[in-house]
């Protein structure tokens, strides 16, 4: 089809502005890039905007050189793989017994999952449950309050419902129970809503330092972030300090370089695992959301 005047020069006005727009969400990224890979004393300088002026590995060489983010970095992705496995399983059990028309706490149970979406006791309610069941200053402090979650598996259960019922009854009648029959075949099946979840639950585990903050106080429970927290939130001169005895004495970095190679170094990770589960991600959230 032969396109007119006016729509080539509305394609070519709406590339431009998606790559000027496109450019203008990255360069928030690509100056931080630049200032962590640039010279700390250099830097102080300014002028540095989309390519670094005196290239050093120095701000990187600080960080990996204290255990500190090795342990934070162990934490982390402890949390992420453990955070992951257990919600996708439980969210993916929940979800096939809310399509169970026959089970009887089925309309308790959905009402139940929708009310916590709009009402929350609050942080000190939760807090205090917290406190009394153990969890403060613990490991499990990051997994089990995020064992559920609504959202998740109200989109879990709009895909399970789409799928035959065939598939069960065929396998009732060979015998099969409702565990075998979810493991076996449900389960499978919802690959690509599980995907979705699991890239849900994982970048919502590796971004979030609020816990953390709150309910964690041993430093050796802290994660990536909560270690990038108290890089920012430290004062310049407590930073420099602790970077001197690092380097005995010979300070060649400063805290506003260390902050931005600290955050390249927690968000990298993240920012190239995605690309890879995106198409997962657009394929589930569209099967779990429009069926039905």
């Amino acid at each position: 089809m032969q396109r007119s005047r006016g729509e080539k020069w509305f394609n070519v006005v709406n590339m431009l502005f998606m790559l000027v727009f496109s450019f203008l969400c990255l360069y928030p990224f690509i100056y931080i890039l630049a200032i962590s890979f640039n010279d700390a004393m250099d830097a102080q300088k300014g002028g540095i905007y989309i390519w670094p002026r005196m290239f050093s590995l120095k701000n990187y060489e600080v960080i990996f050189s204290d255990q500190n983010i090795f342990l934070a970095y162990g934490v982390t992705v402890a949390r992420v793989v453990v955070g992951v496995i257990t919600q996708v399983l439980l969210v993916a059990m929940f979800a096939y017994v809310l399509t169970k028309k026959n089970f009887p706490l089925r309309k308790f149970l959905n009402w139940w999952i929708v009310i916590p979406m709009f009402l929350s006791g609050g942080l000190i309610p939760f807090y205090i449950t917290l406190q009394q069941l153990h969890l403060l200053n613990s490991f499990w402090t990051y997994i089990i309050p995020g064992l559920y979650g609504a959202f998740n598996i109200m989109l879990v259960r709009t895909f399970m419902t789409e799928l035959p019922e065939a598939l069960e009854e065929s396998a009732k009648i060979d015998g099969a129970s409702d565990a075998r029959i979810f493991f076996s075949i449900i389960f499978p099946l919802s690959k690509p809503v599980l995907a979705t979840i699991a890239l849900f639950v994982g970048v919502s585990h590796w971004n979030d330092w609020f816990t953390g903050f709150t309910f964690i106080s041993n430093t050796k429970l802290w994660t990536a972030q909560n270690l990038l927290l108290f890089l920012i939130q430290s004062n310049e001169a407590s930073n420099l300090a602790v970077l001197s005895k690092m380097h005995q004495g010979a300070v060649t970095v400063t805290a506003e370089s260390i902050k931005m190679a600290m955050l390249i170094v927690t968000t990298a990770p993240i920012l190239c695992i995605y690309p890879f589960l995106q198409k997962y991600f657009v394929k589930g959230i569209m099967l779990g959301s429009l069926k039905g």
